[in-house]
């Protein structure tokens, strides 16, 4: 018998009462009840119940603290510099951050220094609570400093993606509406391609540069007045609380240009905090971090740590995989961040220590800078993934719900409401919005109607609202284009999108067709082109292949594919 949850315990009531009604008693009632209930499918959930309970008391646990520090943070109206100074009170001179390139160490008193002086410097250009400032340089101690003593003063940082170039770094600047923008010397000549665009800015570059490009750029030597800046705590004029606004983080920008995500104090705490709670992380920990601080992987779920819980942060400014496990002995790293190739990259090195990995916990997470309906995996058992509880499903309201191929678009019933995914099934993952809850609010982007698109309505019942996590982000895999001429310019292709697009927006594959699949309502129809992939042998198409090595598309041949399939010839 396959009978739906929800009609299995009133179906087993019934049973029992039109039982007493014939005069059996309650204990026979009530066995029946339980046979009914078992039969009809109940035993499932019994053992479901039974093998994942222990997983979901301890999420339920950490799910309780999260929020208890969140409404005792809200209630003071606590932000991430007020609960970074508690951390500064406790161990002044405990390490805060290390610079792997210098070996530098900033205790947790020489970074709140530092951050004050940037407040400092912040207000004295006239920049106030509300105002944007954009920061664009590769990772390093000094980039924290640079958005937390902006923070101190209300003023909100754009944290822009260090890969970005031309039209998608401007686009960048302008959806932020950033007054003033920090460059490291080692962006000058990015800067420089796009200066008659900054022209109504305010610009500050830091690091050693020849004055002569800094006056092209009419901008001013950042070292030079931090080191003048007083770097006592600034005078707290903002009103802002927990849930206000703390910085903008970019989406990686692979399916269009990227979105500015407004991230408050308490996104910054939530993320940081599962992440500690989650995975059993503690302030003795010190935490390897080589992931670019313009993400939340980097800048929240690593640098939070010691911002939050007073761990040591190393930071490297680009990830290495050749001198990722010397790092980690070097500075005595217990904790290590990895995310999407990375873990292949670090397997595929040649072994160096005589036990390769001792590693005893794994935790991972899926989630989005923006999104509420973040999932966790704490088992640290192979093959184990992140969960919602089948006990309590309404204490963390997610959903994976089924989605048209084609569109992307959210399935129907006949009552207008959305289909949940059978186990095993494909779907998009959404999140029931509840302003009230910092654990559920959805905060957007800078663009209302980028807001917009990502919300949906009605979804499990009338009157609702959920965010849908939609397609993913990550690194373009093929483009496919409509080339009716044949005079398609690999050469020429290859270079626009060098200069308009990071590394990872560049299409590793072509694909020239004479025409585009549509639907009846024209849009465009991808599934088939999903399946087919970068095969010769599936279709008639040309198809082009970027070798990074060479730099250049060459033509996808049979010999060529099988190569790439074999791992020979990494993309």
């Amino acid at each position: 018998i396959a009978t739906p949850y929800g009609f299995r315990a009133p179906l087993a009531v019934i049973t029992a009462g039109l039982l007493s009604v014939l005069g059996l008693s309650w204990f026979w009632s009530m066995l029946a009840l339980i046979g009914v209930y078992l039969c009809s499918g109940g035993w499932r959930f019994l053992y479901v119940a039974a093998c994942t309970i222990k997983r979901d008391i301890v999420g339920l646990c950490i799910l309780l603290r999260v929020k208890y520090f969140m409404h005792h943070y809200i209630s003071t109206r606590s932000t991430v510099p007020s609960i970074f100074a508690q951390r500064v009170a406790l161990h002044p001179d405990k390490p805060a951050l290390v610079e792997e390139s210098t070996g530098e160490v900033w205790s947790f008193s020489e970074l709140d220094r530092r951050s004050n002086a940037v407040a400092q410097w912040a207000l004295a250009q006239g920049w106030r609570s509300g105002d944007v400032v954009a920061i664009f340089m590769e990772s390093r101690p000094l980039m924290v400093a640079l958005w937390l003593g902006l923070a101190k003063v209300g003023v909100e940082p754009a944290l822009i993606n260090f890969n970005l170039r031309r039209d998608s770094l401007m686009h960048c600047m302008g959806v932020s509406g950033a007054r003033g923008m920090v460059f490291g010397v080692e962006l000058l000549d990015v800067v420089l391609e796009v200066k008659e665009s900054l022209s109504s800015l305010s610009l500050f570059c830091t690091g050693s540069a020849a004055a002569q490009s800094l006056d092209s750029l009419s901008a001013q030597n950042l070292d030079v007045l931090l080191a003048s800046s007083p770097d006592t705590p600034p005078a707290v004029t903002h009103s802002k609380g927990f849930n206000d606004r703390l910085f903008y983080i970019y989406t990686s920008g692979t399916t269009g240009l990227p979105k500015a995500a407004i991230i408050v104090h308490s996104r910054y705490y939530r993320i940081a905090a599962f992440g500690y709670y989650s995975f059993g992380l503690g302030p003795d920990d010190v935490v390897y971090c080589c992931l670019p601080l313009y993400h939340s992987a980097g800048n929240i779920v690593g640098v939070g740590q010691c911002l939050l819980h007073g761990l040591t942060v190393v930071i490297r400014r680009k990830f290495s995989a050749s001198r990722f496990w010397d790092d980690c002995v070097k500075y005595n790293c217990t904790v290590v961040q990895y995310i999407g190739e990375i873990c292949r990259y670090l397997l595929s090195q040649p072994v160096h220590f005589m036990k390769r990995f001792n590693i005893k916990r794994i935790g991972e997470f899926y989630g989005a800078t923006e999104c509420n309906c973040s999932l966790a995996n704490m088992d640290n058992k192979v093959g184990a993934c992140g969960f919602n509880s089948v006990i309590l499903p309404s204490v963390y309201p997610i959903r994976l719900l089924r989605a048209d191929e084609d569109t992307m678009e959210l399935i129907r019933d006949s009552q207008g409401l959305c289909v949940p995914c059978k186990p095993g099934e494909p779907g998009i993952i959404v999140g029931r919005i509840n302003p009230h809850d910092p654990l559920r609010r959805f905060d957007g982007y800078a663009n209302q109607e980028a807001t917009n698109k990502k919300i949906s309505h009605n979804v499990f019942k009338k009157g609702d609202s959920v965010y849908v996590s939609g397609k993913v982000e990550g690194k373009a895999g093929m483009a496919a284009i409509v080339d009716v001429t044949n005079y398609f310019n690999c050469e020429t292709f290859l270079r626009d999108v060098q200069n308009a697009l990071p590394s990872y927006a560049r299409p590793i594959f072509l694909r020239l067709s004479p025409e585009v699949d549509k639907t009846g309502t024209f849009k465009i129809q991808k599934t088939r082109l999903q399946k087919e992939g970068f095969d010769p042998q599936q279709t008639t198409d040309q198809l082009y292949f970027l070798n990074s090595r060479l730099g250049r598309y060459e033509s996808l041949t049979e010999e060529l594919y099988s190569a790439i399939m074999q791992g020979k010839l990494s993309l």
